[in-house]
């Protein structure tokens, strides 16, 4: 518990400290509202929103349940991923689940036909004039993000098991996370109207979804240049050898020498690029077999060695 990398950490600090501030100043200003996202068509709807909202929550058992989730399971994705890429990870998908939440507001404008009106009836309230109205649709906290970071840790082990409760047995998160997903499907499209911005979970689930697959496309196309690039080097070797020999028997040569003496050429930018790619993923692998291990005995397991690279990685 007391082991929380520096982003997550920073994120939980960050939730709490806005959370707190809207608590002490609720009687003068109410920051829900003003940093809450609104719908894009209501008067106070502000483009950073887009990046506020998700620091905001509606009350304590809204914030503790997202800051024990993120506890959980950002702690782990974190150390497999490191920090600047969870960060950018854990926004990006915010702001996703921000722009889905307000595609499905915008279906909810156009089937309730309120562009036609000037003013909508409230019960108990009485006529409301619709701009008034459509500033009511705020949507606040960081559930999409956290359902995103949810996803990852599913993808990157979705063999793992976990305790639910109240199930008796523990099930693999894969199946967690596809059937926490289809549940928030469900519940979007047959109570379209409650408090819960389901279509923002599944689209912060989406964006996350598509980003690691982007992400893993690459790390596959670095494997391809990897390889494109050893045969590369074993032509030049071949072509070395036939210069080499030219130069033995008198030839103009290149780089070579009679007294094979090699002098290397200079490394290509995308050279460089495929050897910080095979370093980067020679560290990756040694702190995925570093996790396996906690997984496996626990963190007392590891040598001092291990855990100072464990350590080391999550700065």
């Amino acid at each position: 518990m007391f082991r929380i990398p520096a982003v997550t950490k920073s994120l939980l600090i960050a939730n709490f400290l806005c959370f707190f501030a809207m608590l002490g100043l609720q009687s003068t200003i109410d920051l829900n509202n003003v940093c809450g996202l609104h719908f894009f068509m209501a008067p106070d709807f502000h483009v950073y929103q887009l990046f506020t909202y998700m620091f905001m929550h509606g009350g304590w058992g809204h914030i503790l349940s997202n800051m024990f989730a993120l506890w959980m399971f950002g702690c782990v994705v974190e150390q497999i991923w490191g920090g600047k890429k969870f960060l950018f990870y854990y926004i990006s998908c915010g702001v996703g689940a921000g722009l889905f939440q307000e595609a499905a507001q915008y279906i909810s404008y156009v089937s309730q036909g309120l562009a036609q009106y000037q003013y909508v009836t409230i019960p108990n309230v009485g006529n409301m004039p619709v701009e008034q109205y459509l500033n009511l649709w705020t949507t606040v906290g960081a559930s999409g993000a956290i359902f995103a970071i949810l996803l990852a840790f599913g993808m990157l082990m979705p063999n793992e098991r976990i305790f639910i409760f109240p199930l008796p047995v523990p099930i693999k998160v894969k199946y967690f996370v596809m059937g926490y997903a289809a549940f928030e499907l469900y519940m979007g499209l047959s109570q379209p109207g409650d408090s819960v911005a389901h279509i923002a979970h599944l689209g912060g689930m989406v964006f996350g979804y598509f980003m690691i697959r982007h992400w893993n496309k690459q790390q596959g196309q670095y494997g391809k240049m990897r390889g494109h690039d050893a045969f590369s080097k074993v032509k030049n070797v071949f072509g070395g050898r036939n210069r080499h020999d030219d130069t033995a028997f008198g030839g103009n040569g290149g780089s070579w020498s009679f007294g094979g003496h090699h002098q290397e050429e200079p490394k290509t930018e995308e050279q460089k690029d495929w050897d910080y790619n095979a370093q980067k993923k020679a560290e990756q692998d040694e702190i995925d077999r570093i996790l396996d291990k906690i997984r496996k005995s626990g963190y007392d397991s590891l040598t001092k060695e291990e855990k100072q690279k464990l350590f080391d990685q999550s700065k």
